[in-house]
């Protein structure tokens, strides 16, 4: 399924996780499967956290870029609209190509 997915942009032009294990470089085109890194102050979800659209107002887009992602294996997490709605929580994801 088509889903959204908020990276952040590195100097170099690669992109990673915007909290969790934010120093692994992400591939694109590839099957990622979701690890568990527990990080003090977030919440334990061991899972890729996507969007229904390209929106999550709570979050700044400074440094950051959103892109169309493929989900597998995911269950959907309802959240307030000031955090994008709805939330896919993915075992699996292949990020496809950045949102202009």
């Amino acid at each position: 399924m088509k889903a959204y997915k908020l990276f952040r942009v590195l100097a170099d032009g690669s992109i990673s996780s915007l909290f969790i294990n934010k120093t692994a470089r992400l591939q694109t085109g590839k099957w990622l499967k979701a690890e568990s890194y527990p990080t003090k102050g977030f919440s334990f979800r061991p899972h890729w956290h996507c969007t229904k659209t390209p929106e999550a107002p709570h979050l700044s887009l400074t440094g950051r870029a959103w892109y169309e992602v493929i989900i597998d294996d995911f269950e959907e997490m309802s959240r307030p609209a000031a955090q994008g709605g709805m939330w896919y929580l993915a075992n699996k994801i292949k990020i496809l190509k950045e949102i202009e």
